[in-house]
């Protein structure tokens, strides 16, 4: 069955003052589209899960799915959006990517795809750091969609909101990116923006 992708961009920016932080611009386009760009050779279809008015990204062509569960949820309720539309697309695992995460890997769908086994039905991308050790970068993962009704119970009748959690529940692998430059950096601050149009306009030998 093949993979769709789904870009998270239900953030709420509080430390970049509010609004759509996938809208702001690096290197003259908004984040969103460098994302779109990165994800689109990966995955068979994307989608961009956010709650709100969805004409604010008829710019990009792409369907906008809303959380499934009401509240701010945060990634998960993303994550199971996303899997009930993969799913009713007749694809049967969905690559989420964060929409504020500009310099992912390119081949990180291939590499998911290839950790998972029967002991480890999601794959998460994680690097090494040599104060912090290892670490998770959960909204950068692959996800079986026959999980869902799973994941909406965890969500809905257990209060869960912590990926990690649930993941472990499942088994995961954790699949390594320290061979890619800043893989997971992403923008929380202006000035991350400013760092992130810093390291576009030298993309080709920095990224």
């Amino acid at each position: 069955m093949s993979t769709a992708g789904v870009i998270l961009a239900g953030g709420l920016a509080r430390r970049m003052g509010g609004g759509d932080k996938t809208l702001l611009e690096v290197a003259g386009r908004p984040l969103l589209a460098h994302v779109i760009d990165r994800l689109r050779p990966q995955v068979a279809e994307i989608a961009i899960n956010a709650n709100g008015d969805a004409a604010r990204f008829d710019g990009f062509g792409l369907p906008v799915i809303p959380d499934t569960v009401e509240g701010f949820a945060g990634p998960l309720a993303g994550v199971l959006a996303g899997m009930r539309w993969a799913a009713a697309r007749g694809h049967g695992h969905i690559v989420s990517a964060a929409g504020d995460t500009p310099f992912f890997p390119a081949d990180l769908a291939a590499r998911l795809a290839a950790a998972l086994d029967d002991a480890n039905p999601i794959a998460m991308a994680a690097t090494t750091d040599p104060q912090r050790g290892l670490s998770e970068h959960p909204t950068f993962a692959l996800w079986p969609v026959a999980l869902a009704d799973d994941l909406e119970q965890a969500i809905t009748v257990g209060d869960l909101r912590k990926v990690i959690v649930w993941t472990s529940r499942h088994g995961f692998a954790r699949v390594l990116f320290d061979d890619a430059a800043y893989p997971f950096f992403n923008i929380n601050t202006p000035e991350d923006l400013a760092e992130a149009a810093r390291l576009a306009a030298g993309q080709e030998t920095h990224i």
